[in-house]
């Protein structure tokens, strides 16, 4: 695994560190199809992947290792879920972030909207997809001061990352939009609607 290392964490769990957001989820993706005997629990984050198992650390640590090297091709065949996600690009920081970005507003929409997402992984709150794939030119630091509430369905940016409200909640991230579609419903199956590895668009309307 080039530009990867791997530490063990406790006695039965290794934590995989890598060098990006796609590369943490293209590993936690990998290992959760390769169903591996003695792994438990497999859970992605913004440049680690968790592994926790009934087997021994060190033991665990050379499985996933090995996986890793190795399995790509059973993946390749494989295409990730899509998502379409509506949205009403009106957002309270809208102007902030064209301002901040050297663009207009009517522009930032338009490069937000014409990117591919990517789920990396899922936090924060039941439902939070924090999805890769941001253009560069809209990376912006978090707000300076973050809200006591964003309503849920906002569309936001952050960094060089995007996500959607699933529920109100305070939040430091810049709002560009609104979307109604329901990120997370307790009765659904999944409940959440973006997780691990969903491809992700946005379409203004």
């Amino acid at each position: 695994m080039t530009g990867s290392r791997i530490v063990e964490v406790g006695r039965h769990a290794v934590l995989v560190e890598v060098d990006s957001p796609g590369a943490a989820a293209a590993l936690a993706a990998r290992l959760r199809a390769a169903s591996l005997d003695g792994v438990e629990d497999v859970v992605g984050a913004m440049r680690t992947v968790l592994v926790r198992g009934v087997l021994p650390a060190a033991q665990l640590g050379e499985l996933v290792a090995e996986r890793s090297a190795g399995a790509g091709d059973e993946m390749a065949a494989v295409a990730p879920r899509e998502v379409v996600v509506p949205v009403v690009y009106d957002g309270a920081d809208l102007d902030a972030v064209a301002r901040a970005c050297g663009m207009a507003p009517d522009a930032v929409a338009a490069a937000h909207a014409a990117a591919t997402y990517s789920v990396a992984f899922c936090g924060f709150a039941p439902g939070f997809a924090y999805l890769t794939g941001l253009p560069a030119a809209l990376h912006l630091p978090r707000r300076a001061t973050p809200r006591p509430r964003v309503a849920a369905g906002s569309v936001a940016i952050a960094g060089e990352l995007s996500a959607v409200y699933p529920s109100a909640s305070p939040g430091g991230w810049h709002l560009l939009g609104r979307t109604g579609i329901a990120l997370f419903d307790a009765d659904r199956d999944p409940p959440a609607l973006l997780t691990p590895g969903t491809i992700v668009r946005f379409e203004p309307r």
